[in-house]
């Protein structure tokens, strides 16, 4: 399912390339593609303290999505990028020899969305991305650099004593210092998060621990041992 982030990383010189783009902002406001909520809240302050759906509701003008890009881009004001660029000389970005992958978004299967959602931001510590349908069916969140998708299914897809014997994971999410999975857990213990596995030692050089959601999912939780 395609999460429409807007792509911001990518260097843009072309002014012409960032009108697009903000227009692009406005058809999938228009569309009410969810993920452009958040991306909007993000960078307009005006919308700081509105729900996804108020979001998608308000009146979006291309000023507003010429601004929301200017800020993406490091910019206070669509005329302040326009100068910005007109002072920058352009880059010459060669071509890939091969594809990059940027990013991997690991799937859970949950039998309640909501109830899913409600773990993960009270008790994980992530923000909703998104959530789509009525009742919802499927939804994102995120924490930092990592994305979860959230998948409904009617009924456990693997048997728990399975899942439990062999350790299946669901999702493994890195920290860059022992001191912050050491903080992490700790987060998570004071927040009542049930663990499969308590912080550990391991003998290949990681410490690490791991998580289990409502829907018996496991999630790593790692980082270096020293």
């Amino acid at each position: 399912m395609p999460t429409y982030d807007l792509i911001v990383e990518a260097y843009m010189p072309n002014l012409e390339n960032l009108k697009k783009q903000a227009k692009l902002i406005l058809r999938w406001h228009r569309e009410r593609h969810y993920p452009v909520a958040a991306q909007i809240r993000e960078h307009l302050p005006r919308f700081l303290n509105m729900s996804d759906p108020e979001i998608l509701a308000a009146s979006i003008k291309l000023s507003d999505a010429q601004e929301m890009v200017a800020r993406q881009q490091g910019f206070d004001s669509w005329q302040a990028l326009k100068a910005g660029l007109s002072t920058t000389l352009p880059k010459v970005k060669s071509s890939p020899s091969k594809a990059t992958i940027v990013g991997a978004e690991p799937q859970l299967l949950v039998t309640d969305i909501k109830r899913a959602c409600e773990f993960f931001l009270e008790k994980l510590g992530f923000s909703l991305v998104f959530s789509n349908g009525k009742p919802p069916y499927y939804a994102q969140v995120a924490r930092d650099s990592a994305r979860l998708n959230l998948r409904c299914v009617e009924r456990p897809v693997i048997e728990s004593t399975v899942r439990d014997r062999e350790e299946l994971l669901s999702a493994s999410m890195t920290v860059a210092t022992a001191g912050e999975i050491k903080l992490l857990f700790l987060e998570f213990q004071s927040a009542g998060v049930a663990f499969h596995q308590r912080l550990k030692k391991q003998p290949w050089g990681a410490r690490d621990f791991v998580v289990r959601d409502p829907d018996g999912n496991l999630l790593l939780f790692a980082g270096p041992a020293n």
